[in-house]
């Protein structure tokens, strides 16, 4: 596993807090695993849930009818990436 980069531990937070996973660390989600099926399991509900919270706390919107979203939330390390290039705060 590779090691999360500071926006990568504050993404996998975001992540395991707006969708109650209680039974993931943060620290140890792998930030190359892909987030859907195999990886940590997440599904289209938890792709909307997930966008919301990324839009408030960082201040731009994920679009549902995006052509990019399959890579965009690929992995951790894809969805941090994303949120580094377009935050707003």
């Amino acid at each position: 596993m590779s090691t999360q980069s500071p926006l990568e531990s504050e993404v996998a937070q975001l992540i395991v807090e707006s969708l109650n996973l209680e039974e993931v660390q943060a620290a140890g989600i792998d930030p190359e695993a892909p987030l859907f099926r195999e990886g940590l399991g997440l599904d289209s509900i938890d792709a909307l849930e997930l966008a919301l919270a990324i839009s408030n706390k960082y201040g731009f919107k994920l679009r549902s009818d995006d052509e990019n979203n399959k890579a965009v939330f690929a992995s951790l390390r894809a969805l941090a990436r994303h949120v580094e290039q377009h935050r707003q705060n």
